[in-house]
């Protein structure tokens, strides 16, 4: 059977990236501590610079946690030409820790706008002809760099309020980039919200996908959200997202059409949470996280 490894990511505990509405309130020792009190085999690196950057400690930190570093979120420009020398930098800066640590791929995504993240799940309006053909080009300029300076490869996350958001969008992407050198992160609640079946996109496309990001969605909770028009960070702070196995997501299913499909890699809990105005999380989630765990090995994972 494929090797699947479980892990957590520090964005359960509220921690984002800069413009993802960033919080860290949490330390990142009691934030490691508890992916491994709750059963998972690693965690991902969070927002650069937030889990130790120097990989002798970084790697003693997980070590004796019992824990593995899977990959690290990137948001870029990737529209905008003039960003392009920049994206290939912030990604290296990266890459440099992920590839002494043994990871072999960088998740990258498009870092949207106040436009879009306003009109996230709506299906907005989306790049042009002319700004898909920046945003390939530079995608193509970091695969290039990663390959050439580490050997390492390129999953692109779909995410809400950017522009590779809706179903319609992962489908030109995956068109329009080499598999094996640019391939798909699976994130199942992004998709929903931006109007997806991640069960069907599997179906369809499971030979591009290579990193898997498990969250579940609040289906009663995102049609108020449409209902009220609110915007992404307001959606994360209403709690559409949820412990997986709570939501409308088909986890059994989709588990089970990965593994005869023959994944190996790392599934990565996500329940994106955002602290309140008081830097309050609510729901609990070191609470989440065990759900989530639980409700994992009922799967068999």
């Amino acid at each position: 059977m494929a090797t699947i490894r479980v892990g957590n990511a520090p964005v359960s505990f509220g921690i984002f990236e800069p413009g993802f509405g960033e919080t860290k309130q949490l330390p990142w020792t009691r934030v490691l501590d508890a992916i491994a009190e709750a059963g998972y085999e690693g965690t991902e690196l969070g927002p650069y610079g937030y889990l130790p950057t120097d990989p002798a400690v970084l790697r003693q930190e997980l070590d004796r946690r019992g824990l593995s570093l899977g990959s690290s979120f990137v948001p870029v420009a990737l529209g905008d030409p003039e960003a392009r020398e920049g994206a290939v930098n912030e990604v290296i800066r990266v890459a440099t820790l992920l590839a002494a640590m043994g990871v072999p791929e960088v998740i990258l995504a498009d870092a949207g706008d106040p436009a879009r993240i306003r009109d996230a799940g709506w299906h907005p309006r989306g790049w042009t002809d002319g700004q898909w053909d920046t945003a390939i080009a530079t995608i193509e300029a970091i695969e290039k760099a990663l390959r050439q300076r580490f050997g390492m490869r390129i999953v692109v996350h779909h995410h809400v309020g950017t522009y590779l958001e809706t179903p319609e969008e992962v489908d030109r992407l995956l068109d329009r980039t080499e598999p094996g050198r640019v391939d798909l992160l699976l994130d199942t609640g992004h998709y929903v919200y931006g109007g997806g079946d991640p069960v069907e996109l599997v179906r369809r496309r499971g030979d591009r996908v290579r990193y898997v990001h498990y969250k579940d969605l609040d289906a009663e909770k995102l049609a108020e959200v449409h209902r009220e028009g609110l915007d992404m960070r307001s959606a994360w702070r209403r709690g559409v997202f949820v412990p997986v196995g709570q939501g409308c997501v088909d986890f059994p299913r989709l588990t089970a059409l990965l593994r005869d499909r023959g994944y190996e890699g790392w599934i990565i809990v996500e329940q994106d949470t955002v602290a309140d105005d008081e830097g309050r999380l609510d729901p609990d989630p070191f609470l989440c996280a065990r759900q989530s765990r639980d409700a994992l090995r009922r799967m068999g994972l």
